[in-house]
């Protein structure tokens, strides 16, 4: 059995459980730093509630430095896993339970060693619309550009376990690269604080930035099947050395290049287009790549519309 290392924060008042999560891949960093700081200005007498916090849920991967523990299975596919698997398997069906002991859940996660993502705050559109309801009011008081609901259907991950227990869930992406950037701790702290207001665990009015003033640009609902799912957008057609033509938060239009993928010589050169025209969201940022690998993710012209 994996034990899942948490801090847990018992507030004087009544109030709900939330969970809050980074670490699920090893090479995430933002997610690490900010919780270890919510961790440090929440204080029982302020707090209604309970609160856990895991700077670190995939310690194995985070030791190797890398987005997956040996056994390279991904921890976000892989729930609710096994008490007898390998050491992934174990890992997610420890994280798994510890989900379902909570009333709400925030999964803080990046680009990691090889992606940069622009700013954004998910849920899934699942069916039930009470859950539905307070995931968008989580969503939108976490407070990044892009709130994007997605495919609840996708398997394997910590929202999936969340899903299924009925447990209102958010994740959150912000930058990467192999970074810690500090306006994404920044703004991961005063979000998971904004989520603690609007779930009454904390006083509105104590949060550094009250009243808040939205930086959302865009809310996005895509039911189309696998919408969210990143790993399967523009792939790479060959390995070889990825060199981009966009940059994150660019708008395009599909046939636009994304960028070149070469040999090590540079004798041979590939162009890979865009299959669809809206906003870079995600950008492959690690020059080498594989065959399969995704280059980038737009978010497409026709779900965008400017927040009111």
């Amino acid at each position: 059995m994996v034990e899942i290392l948490k801090r847990e924060i018992i507030g004087q008042h009544d109030g709900p459980h939330l969970l809050i999560t980074g670490g699920v891949h090893g090479d995430e960093f933002e997610p690490m730093r900010a919780i270890r700081r919510v961790g440090a200005v929440v204080t029982p007498d302020a707090l209604h509630g309970r609160l856990t916090l895991v700077p670190v849920a995939n310690e194995a991967a985070f030791l190797r430095g890398t987005r997956t523990a040996e056994d390279l299975l991904d921890l976000a596919r892989t729930c609710p896993g096994k008490p007898d698997g390998t050491i992934t398997e174990r890992t997610a069906f420890a994280l798994s339970q510890l989900i379902r002991t909570a009333d709400y859940y925030i999964d803080l996660h990046t680009g990691g060693n090889t992606m940069s993502v622009w700013p954004l705050v998910g849920y899934k559109l699942v069916p039930d619309e009470r859950m539905l309801d307070a995931q968008r009011r989580m969503a939108r008081a976490f407070n990044l550009p892009l709130v994007w609901g997605t495919d609840y259907r996708l398997e394997g991950r910590t929202l999936s376990v969340a899903r299924d227990a009925q447990i209102p869930s958010i994740y959150a992406e912000y930058l990467g690269s192999g970074l810690c950037d500090q306006n994404g701790v920044d703004a991961y702290v005063d979000g998971c604080l904004n989520v603690m207001a609007e779930l009454q665990m904390l006083d509105a009015a104590s949060l550094p930035h009250h009243p808040l003033t939205s930086r959302i640009e865009y809310e996005v609902d895509d039911y189309r099947e696998s919408a969210g799912h990143m790993q399967i957008r523009n792939q790479s057609p060959c390995t070889g050395f990825f060199e981009p033509a966009v940059t994150l938060g660019q708008t395009i239009a599909a046939g636009d290049p994304l960028g070149d993928v070469c040999n090590t010589l540079g004798t041979e050169r590939i162009t890979v287009r865009a299959n669809e025209g809206g906003i870079v969201i995600v950008l492959r940022t690690f020059s080498r790549v594989m065959q399969g690998d995704a280059l980038a993710v737009i978010l497409e012209t026709e779900l965008i519309h400017n927040n009111p």
